[in-house]
């Protein structure tokens, strides 16, 4: 992170942790013009992030922004939620999607493959393991171009179908 991203961090982790929020992910985009923040509660699929909570906690993170002057000149502030599928960009996010199916692009290829869809089996300090087709693959994060989350749609009474 760059220091004006690390300065947002400590600045806005504290406020929503207040409220028992979690500060997913920040991003200093263009520049500075575009400041991407992305809460999360601690449990997403049983304790959803409501968007009249995002709301009040994007008025109150623009006050502070505003108070402290950390960018110098206008930006904008974009305050969200994760969504269905979520990117995955550090080792907390793979830790959440355990038992979800992601898409992952590698810079080389692993079993042949550059991208890999399946089920999230594990994830540790340094790799983690996706299940494509009853194959695990071992895979660093350093091996790793993108990665995210997908949504798998399912009609009612169907079963969990995973890649």
């Amino acid at each position: 992170m760059s220091s004006v991203q690390d300065r947002l961090w400590d600045m806005i982790e504290p406020h929503v942790a207040a409220v028992g929020v979690e500060l997913d992910d920040l991003e200093v985009l263009n520049g500075g013009q575009i400041v991407r923040v992305t809460l999360d509660t601690p449990d997403p699929e049983s304790d959803p992030l409501g968007v009249d909570v995002i709301a009040e906690l994007s008025r109150g993170i623009g006050r502070m922004l505003d108070a402290e002057d950390p960018i110098k000149g206008a930006y904008t502030l974009e305050v969200s939620s994760p969504g269905l599928e979520r990117k995955l960009r550090k080792k907390a996010h793979y830790d959440k999607s355990i038992g979800r199916t992601v898409k992952i692009k590698t810079f080389a290829r692993i079993d042949d493959e550059k991208t890999h869809i399946g089920r999230l089996v594990s994830a540790d300090d340094d790799t983690f393991v996706v299940d494509v087709d009853g194959n695990h693959r071992q895979i660093t994060y350093a091996d790793v171009s993108a990665a995210r989350t997908v949504f798998v749609w399912e009609k009612p009474g169907q079963k969990t179908k995973h890649a």
